[in-house]
């Protein structure tokens, strides 16, 4: 007996959705057939009632229908591209597929967008033929990053009368990751370099010494110079010296996510800035064949990056930027108001050259990002001046001496340490940095690798 009274509250359900879908016109017919069957019954008037009753139950039986239709019909969604920089569109591209052997009504498609995407999507698809196919698009654009789901699509079915209106979903989803702005950077020559690919290659060995090497099996059309007799003697057949292998120069990028640190909000704000540069640094050193590695104030890094970081080579270099940038797209203020963890993971080792995005410093994380230096090849450090991003630079008190101590103390310790004005470009700022390098390496007698 269980089954039976699912279905019947199933059927009862079914049949309450399909009279809630009733359009203003239907429920005008269906009030006036109604008023003319009572006032038919009170006058007397027995065509009257017949008026009234094909009035009242026009409606009800397009209702019935276009809940019992069943359109057999497939909808897949396509972004092109999946990824898109903040300010930029992209295109998103639906397609209907009519499946049955019978041809369908009208039908009207949406999409569920967020907000922030842009008003919600509707077309309205004439009759599709058995078989048949729609497709549509429609345009996407968000000023700030983030994931956004796209979906469920609907599909909302309507009577030739217009009578009622009943929507169906699809249960598919499809994510739109909006990534920072990634601006293009000169090339400029960069401490730790010698350790990369390039006009400054090192290479390492093996191991140290002749008999440390560590031998492999001798292969068709290696160089008999290079064969290892005391393993061959060892091991019984041929045995040659690895090849040296180039070294990776390593690049760590940190951003200082401290809630404190920035003010303001939105897409022009200090943060955005300073993730933005971000994002280009990486890229870009992930093109010049660093390995690379993302880090934030709270220690933590890219989700899959190795202890070494990701390396830029070929396919890999793609994929690795594209991990990168999706951390990016959602990154956010911590709750942390030192370094202290960062300045735990870099003092693990030789970080190579080392970026940093820093925002507002007191006295003691300017100590804290001082000491980071020790453990790198070079360093460079992005710091955001509070005052130009909170006022205009015509309200900037001429006393922003504990800006400039910040950066004394940076340089101090051996970084290269520029100030971020309001509306100042990436790249300026890194041709700056390389400026600043090469004038202080001048003045010290010292060259920039």
């Amino acid at each position: 007996m269980g089954a039976p009274a699912e279905a019947d509250r199933g059927e009862t359900s079914g049949i309450r959705t399909a009279l809630a879908g009733l359009t203003t016109r239907g429920r005008s017919f269906l009030a006036a057939g109604i008023a003319a069957v009572i006032c038919a019954y009170i006058l007397g008037q027995a065509d009257l009632r017949r008026v009234g009753l094909l009035l009242a139950v026009l409606p009800l039986l397009c209702a019935a229908v276009l809940h019992r239709t069943r359109y057999r019909v497939a909808g897949s969604r396509r972004l092109s591209p999946a990824r898109v920089p903040a300010g930029s569109e992209a295109r998103v591209h639906l397609r209907m597929d009519n499946v049955s052997r019978l041809p369908t009504g009208l039908l009207m498609l949406q999409d569920r967008v967020p907000y922030v995407l842009g008003p919600r999507p509707r077309f309205v698809l004439d009759r599709v033929e058995p078989g048949g196919r729609r497709e549509v698009s429609y345009r996407v654009r968000s000023d700030l990053r983030g994931r956004y789901p796209l979906g469920p699509l609907q599909l909302r079915l309507t009577d030739p009368f217009g009578m009622c209106e009943l929507t169906r979903s699809f249960s598919t989803f499809d994510t739109l990751t909006v990534i920072p702005k990634v601006e293009p950077l000169p090339p400029i020559r960069l401490s730790g370099e010698a350790k990369g690919y390039g006009d400054g290659r090192q290479r390492s060995l093996a191991l140290a010494g002749e008999d440390d090497v560590i031998p492999r099996g001798y292969r068709h059309g290696d160089d008999l110079r290079r064969v290892h007799w005391r393993s061959t003697a060892r091991y019984g057949e041929l045995m040659v010296r690895r090849e040296e292998q180039p070294q990776r120069a390593r690049c760590t990028v940190l951003l200082d996510t401290r809630g404190g640190a920035y003010e303001g909000a939105g897409p022009d704000s200090a943060f955005e800035w300073a993730v933005s540069g971000a994002a280009s640094v990486l890229v870009h050193m992930l093109e010049r064949g660093f390995s690379v590695r993302l880090l934030t104030d709270t220690g933590s890094s890219v989700p899959g990056e190795g202890a070494e970081g990701f390396a830029g080579s070929g396919q890999e270099s793609a994929e690795a930027a594209g991990l990168m940038m999706d951390t990016l797209a959602v990154v956010d203020h911590s709750d942390g108001t030192g370094l202290s963890r960062a300045y735990d993971v870099l003092r693990g080792g030789n970080e190579g050259l080392l970026v940093a995005f820093l925002g507002d410093l007191d006295e003691e994380q300017a100590t804290v990002a001082a000491k980071m230096r020790r453990r790198s090849g070079g360093a460079v450090a992005f710091v955001l001046d509070p005052d130009t991003w909170v006022r205009e630079p015509a309200d900037v008190p001429a006393a922003g001496d504990a800006h400039e101590e910040r950066l004394r103390m940076l340089r101090e310790a051996g970084w290269t340490a520029v100030s971020v004005p309001r509306g100042a470009g990436v790249a300026e700022l890194w041709r700056q940095a390389d400026r600043e390098r090469t004038g202080a390496a001048a003045l010290s007698g010292e060259a920039w690798r």
